[in-house]
């Protein structure tokens, strides 16, 4: 029988999940995730809310997810639907920084663009200064409207500013970006979405069509209609669909592992020799526990 897949989910926003969905990607398979920074659906106004958001990513969700075996990562960024309002944009631009340099962060992300304003450039390019001043990666959210055309825009800015290719992240990739992405040097991930974006049929067909080399599959779940189980969802549709194991190894696994691993950060050992789960932990006299009996070390005491 063969040992059962190591996964990561390299894109999802578990801020928006229950630790229902800890548990469930921990069965799958799932040992380390990165969770980027995103919006919350509705525009954040103030600064305050932005550094509150932020402190959680490295403060309490690392602690959430540690609780099911799963180590957490994060990308810190100002989002490109709100760099449009710039009054608040400016003030997010100074707390970057603060953030930049914690432990779990492993680039500067997700930015880029949404409908593709001048706002949107803006910032997407001061923070690309900011990711090469601190020598740091950067994950980079393509628009879902002009897809390819604002693919291209994303990566044609990212090598005005001279950012090396292979340390920069491609995210939200359909058929139709996914070589221009690849001929560039570029790190081409998709988002396996139930109804939107890639579906995790049409990404069989895309390892199928251009090989397993700098692609790399996560779920992108949040807070809409997704699915925290694409990852291992989808490596187990490549596996039944005739894909080579090697192929989805890297595309689910080590692809992942080795363009996040550049930050110096991300480490397989976080995982390979992790810290004991103690359920009765707390996080600021927060627990992960709603009544139930807690799990230390894989058993459950009363």
């Amino acid at each position: 029988m063969e040992e059962k897949l190591m996964l990561i989910d390299p894109h999802v926003h578990m801020s928006a999940r229950t630790t229902d969905d800890y548990e469930a990607m921990a069965a799958a398979g799932v040992v380390a995730v990165i969770e980027p920074a995103f919006w919350m659906g509705q525009p954040r106004t103030q600064v305050g809310s932005f550094q509150d958001y932020y402190s959680s990513l490295v403060g309490w969700e690392p602690f959430r997810a540690s609780q099911f075996g799963i180590k957490h990562y994060c990308t810190i960024g100002l989002n490109s639907k709100e760099a449009n309002n710039e009054a608040l944009a400016e003030q997010v631009m100074e707390l970057l920084p603060l953030y930049l340099h914690k432990e779990n962060v492993v680039a500067v992300g997700e930015i880029g663009y949404d409908d593709q304003t001048p706002a949107e450039d803006k910032y997407f390019r001061q923070q690309l200064e900011l990711a090469k001043e601190m020598n740091m990666l950067v994950q980079v959210h393509t628009p879902h409207r002009d897809k390819k055309a604002g693919t291209i825009k994303s990566m044609e800015v990212c090598l005005e500013h001279g950012l090396d290719p292979s340390k920069v992240i491609i995210d939200h990739n359909n058929e139709e970006t996914v070589q221009d992405v690849l001929d560039r040097g570029f790190v081409a991930a998709f988002t396996i979405y139930p109804k939107t974006k890639m579906g995790n049929e049409r990404m069989v067909e895309v390892v199928r069509k251009f090989g397993s080399d700098n692609i790399i599959v996560d779920s992108s779940a949040d807070w809409g209609v997704s699915d925290p189980l694409a990852v291992p969802k989808t490596a187990n549709l490549m596996l039944k669909r005739g894909i080579a194991r090697e192929d989805v190894i890297k595309t689910c696994y080590q692809n992942a592992l080795d363009a996040f691993g550049k930050s110096g950060k991300m480490k397989e050992s976080h995982w390979l020799n992790p810290e004991s789960i103690d359920q009765r932990e707390l996080f600021n006299d927060n627990s992960v526990l709603r009544g139930q009996q807690p799990k230390i070390d894989g058993e459950f005491i009363s």
